[in-house]
């Protein structure tokens, strides 16, 4: 029987490939994003598209109470890093605005799609949060923002771990054919980003679909409570 997966941020980039993964695994597959182009996507990959912008409480609870049943699997993919966007803050004012922009993207989002669909999420069901390498070097408003996303969803899992439910943070470190720098990747930074992997490769948006499904599977089940690094070495743990 299909599974119900919601994946926000799914109209391009890695939500788009792991909504495809899904997708193609037979899945009933829903994909949020703040544009028309989710609607776009949605049809490419056939799957269902809704107009959703994550950080905003209205839009959020208009999309929670579209579901009359049940989620199997949340994936908490929208974000983005404002501090590519734009100049330097020149301002305190500045400066807030960067970092709320950033908290509201990359952690916001997260706790306010869960909490709307928490009482949907089916028992023996998965949440699945993306973070970044960025978090282990927190100096940013980005990294700072999924530290706290990593953090929080170790809290969660705690919270759903009585209902089979399991929380688990995906983190990507270089990823390519993504958008994600916003045409400001230069070739200097871009080989030093695959140089400090151990095996010598920029990580693929489907390394990333890959995990992102094994996670939600019958296979992790006992797998909660944890930050999944996918860099190819670039940060190591023991």
């Amino acid at each position: 029987m299909a599974r119900t997966i919601v994946i926000t941020g799914g109209s391009r980039g890695l939500g788009r490939q792991v909504a495809q993964r899904f997708s193609e695994s037979g899945e009933h597959v829903v994909i949020t994003g703040r544009s028309d182009r989710v609607r776009e996507t949605a049809a490419a990959l056939g799957v269902v598209g809704i107009e959703c912008d994550a950080s905003e409480p209205a839009s959020v609870e208009a999309f929670a109470e579209q579901f009359g049943g049940g989620v199997d699997v949340l994936v908490n993919m929208a974000g983005g890093n404002a501090d590519l966007v734009g100049p330097t803050p020149g301002s305190l004012k500045d400066l807030a605005a960067q970092w709320n922009t950033n908290l509201a993207a990359n952690l916001l989002t997260a706790v306010l799609t869960t909490a709307a669909l928490r009482d949907h999420l089916r028992p023996g069901g998965a949440v699945i949060n993306v973070g970044s390498i960025g978090a282990e070097y927190a100096s940013t408003s980005y990294g700072a923002a999924k530290a706290a996303l990593a953090a929080w969803s170790a809290g969660l899992s705690a919270e759903l771990g009585q209902t089979e439910i399991t929380v688990n943070v995906v983190s990507p470190g270089y990823i390519e054919d993504t958008d994600f720098f916003q045409g400001k990747l230069t070739d200097e930074r871009r080989a030093q980003l695959i140089a400090a992997t151990h095996d010598k490769r920029p990580g693929r948006p489907d390394d990333v679909a890959g995990l992102v499904e094994f996670l939600a599977s019958p296979h992790a089940r006992h797998i909660t409570g944890q930050t999944i690094h996918l860099n190819g070495g670039a940060y190591t743990t023991r």
